[in-house]
């Protein structure tokens, strides 16, 4: 099926709960968002209902949600969205589809973080939480945890290149340097640990400030931890990342924090492609990414060398 072959309503929301989860039936539904993947349709005050509409690969996102975050959630200091029912594909919509709960916030790219020491402190936490060994039956990434090598050096190459071309790099000798020490940092060699994968800015969610709310585990997978260090430079205002290193635990080491620079590299070249699509207009471009894609690139040029 084409993603958008089946238009998805408040209407459609409720039969299908009535179909396999009725005692959810006769709360209220209301549209929350239209994401990347699937759409999020608030259900009641406290669950949600997501449902694959844009990509073929929601579909097996969902259910590996379904499968581990349950386990996973109970240990995090910050609130995600943990599965609560499982919709099977039916005549209605011939996709799966699921119940979570709901988690308050806005997402960063609309409302970035601004505590510095508060937000460093938050995110590490979450990030040692998270990152402990996964069991060897542990998804694997598509393309996330594992090492920068020639398969992501490609996507970062094409992708550099159209976002230079579009006058969105100012300095494009500065960022290929980053990438070549990231590129020839040593490879992680310690377990693979769980990761987020996906921990860009309209993945995290803020109060006051600071982050209260993770979302979207769609991309959990096992491996590098530098995947999601990254996030130090996407996500934290400036002058906080050196406090979120020295309150993760285990310290990153030099590597980790080298190959971290280039995950970072990848993600802000990647949102501001992304962007740019949102200003012009064109299907799937978000704009509110843009600025926070500029501050990463901006700080990681600030910072190359350390």
């Amino acid at each position: 099926m084409a993603p958008t072959e089946i238009e998805i309503t408040a209407e459609l929301v409720r039969d299908l709960l009535r179909d396999q989860h009725p005692d959810l039936a006769d709360r209220p539904v209301r549209l929350g968002a239209r994401g990347w993947d699937n759409q999020l349709w608030r259900l009641g005050d406290d669950l949600a209902v997501r449902l694959p509409w844009a990509t073929q690969s929601a579909d097996a996102l969902l259910r590996k949600e379904h499968a581990w975050v349950p386990a996973l959630a109970p240990h995090l200091p910050l609130r995600v969205p943990v599965p609560q029912r499982l919709g099977e594909p039916s005549e209605r919509f011939p996709r799966p589809w699921i119940v979570t709960t709901w988690v308050q916030g806005a997402p960063a790219d609309r409302a970035p973080a601004t505590r510095a020491a508060e937000s460093a402190d938050a995110l590490a936490a979450f990030l040692t939480a998270l990152h402990r060994p996964a069991p060897a039956e542990a998804p694997v990434g598509r393309g996330r945890g594992g090492p920068l090598g020639e398969q992501v050096e490609e996507h970062l190459t094409r992708e550099l290149a159209t976002a230079t071309e579009a006058g969105l790099i100012p300095d494009p000798d500065a960022v290929r340097a980053i990438w070549q020490d990231a590129v020839t940092a040593p490879d992680w060699t310690g377990p693979a640990l769980w990761l987020h994968g996906d921990l860009h800015p309209a993945n995290i969610l803020t109060a006051d400030g600071t982050f209260c709310g993770v979302i979207d585990f769609g991309d959990l997978c096992a491996g590098d931890p530098a995947c999601d260090l990254a996030a130090a430079w996407i996500l934290l205002p400036d002058g906080a990342a050196d406090r979120f290193f020295r309150a993760c635990r285990p310290t990153p080491d030099p590597a980790t924090l080298r190959r971290a620079r280039g995950w970072a590299l990848l993600r802000a070249v990647t949102c501001l492609l992304i962007a740019e699509a949102g200003d012009q207009g064109r299907p799937g471009g978000k704009p509110t990414w843009g600025p926070p894609a500029e501050a990463a690139l901006h700080r990681l040029v600030a910072t190359a060398g350390r």
